[in-house]
C-alpha cells in the first residue's frame, strides 16, 4: 500500500487516536526502520517497520527475524527424526509470536558453526539467499597448520569444483585480537589452530571445506562470523537475540559489504605467507601443570561451508 501519514497509520492499528499519534510521534516514541519519527512524516506499513515504545506494529509485528550463533552437533534443519537436536530447540517461546513458524534462512552444516539467521519472513529471506543481491559470508577457518605460499595463491585464483570455479575473496589472517574474541564465543573450545578469514558470494555446498582440502589444508573448525553487514559480535555459542529493525532493514536491502572487510584487503596475505608475520594460533585448552606462554593468544555454513 502507498506511504500514509503515521499517525494514520498507528490510529488504524488502535495504537492511539490520531491526536494521540501525534504527542507519541512528537515525544519520540515511534520508530520507523529503527529511526526516531518526526511529525508529518510518512511510512507504509506493509513495506516498513514501525514500533512503539520498541513494540511492532503492522505488517511486521507478525514477523520474527532472529540471530542464532548455532554450535557443532546441532542440525539447521527444522524436522529430522535423527537429529539430537534442531536449531528451533534452541529458540526460546517468548522470541516467537503465537502462530508463527520459523525456518532457517540457508543452513550451516551439523560440524559447522556460527550465524544463522531464523524467520518466518519469506521476501525478507528471499532477499537474503539470491545470489543476485550479492550478501557476503564471511567465515573464521580454523587450520591444523599454516598456509604456504602456493596454497594461498591456490585459493586466491579459484578452486575448480563440481559446480565450476569456486572463489573466495578476502582470504587473509586473523589477528591475535580477533581470535581471542572468537574463541570466547565458541564451545567446545578449539585446540590450537592457525585461523583464517574468508568471505563468500557463492553457495555451493561444503564450499569451503571442499576448496581447502583441494589444496591440502582440510579445516578443523569453521565459524560464520557475518551476514552482510551483521556480525556475530558478542553472541555465545547457543544464544540468540532478535534482529534490531536497522539489521533487518539492512539485511533485507542486500549487499553488507562491511567496513571492516574492506580495511582488511590491506593487511591481506600478501606481507604474511612469506615474510615475517604468522597467522595467529589459537591456544586451545591448558594442560595441568603447563605454563602459559605470551606468544598464544586466545578460537559452518550455508550449503556453502
Amino acid at each position: 500500500m502507498p506511504a500514509e501519514r503515521l499517525q494514520k497509520v498507528l490510529a488504524a492499528a488502535g495504537v492511539a487516536s490520531r491526536r494521540g499519534a501525534e504527542a507519541l510521534i512528537a515525544n519520540g516514541r515511534v520508530t520507523v526502520d529503527g529511526r526516531p519519527a518526526k511529525p508529518g512524516s510518512q511510512a507504509d506499513p506493509d513495506t516498513q517497520i514501525i514500533a512503539v515504545d520498541g513494540r511492532v506494529i503492522g505488517a511486521a509485528a507478525g514477523h520474527a527475524h532472529l540471530l542464532l550463533h548455532k554450535p557443532i552437533g546441532v542440525t539447521s534443519t527444522t524436522r529430522d527424526r535423527h537429529a539430537e537436536r534442531t536449531v528451533l530447540d534452541l529458540v526460546p517461546t517468548a522470541l516467537v509470536p503465537d502462530g508463527v513458524r520459523l525456518y532457517p534462512v540457508g543452513r550451516l552444516d551439523l560440524d559447522s558453526e556460527g550465524m544463522l539467521l531464523l524467520t518466518n519472513d519469506g521476501p525478507w529471506a528471499d532477499r537474503i539467499l539470491h545470489p543476485r543481491h550479492g550478501v557476503e559470508r564471511e567465515y573464521a577457518i580454523g587450520l591444523e597448520r599454516e598456509l604456504d605460499a602456493d596454497q594461498i595463491d591456490l585459493l586466491r585464483a579459484g578452486i575448480q569444483l563440481e559446480e565450476g570455479m569456486a572463489s573466495l575473496i578476502n582470504l587473509r589472517q586473523m589477528t591475535n585480537v580477533e581470535v581471542a574474541r572468537l574463541i570466547e564465543l565458541l564451545r567446545p573450545v578449539p585446540p590450537e589452530l592457525a585461523w583464517y578469514r574468508a568471505t563468500l558470494t557463492q553457495g555451493w555446498k561444503r564450499q569451503l571445506r571442499r576448496m581447502f582440502g583441494a589444496v591440502g589444508a582440510p579445516v578443523q573448525r569453521l565459524v560464520r562470523v557475518r551476514i552482510g553487514p551483521v556480525r556475530i559480535d558478542g553472541l555465545h555459542s547457543g544464544s540468540i537475540r532478535a534482529l534490531k529493525a536497522p539489521e533487518i532493514r539492512n539485511l533485507g536491502a542486500g549487499g553488507g559489504r562491511s567496513r571492516a572487510v574492506v580495511a582488511a584487503d590491506a593487511g591481506a596475505l600478501s606481507e604474511g605467507a612469506g615474510g615475517d608475520a604468522a597467522p595467529a594460533r589459537s591456544p586451545g585448552p591448558r594442560r595441568p601443570g603447563a605454563k602459559s606462554s605470551t606468544k598464544r593468544p586466545p578460537p559452518k555454513a550455508d550449503p556453502s561451508s
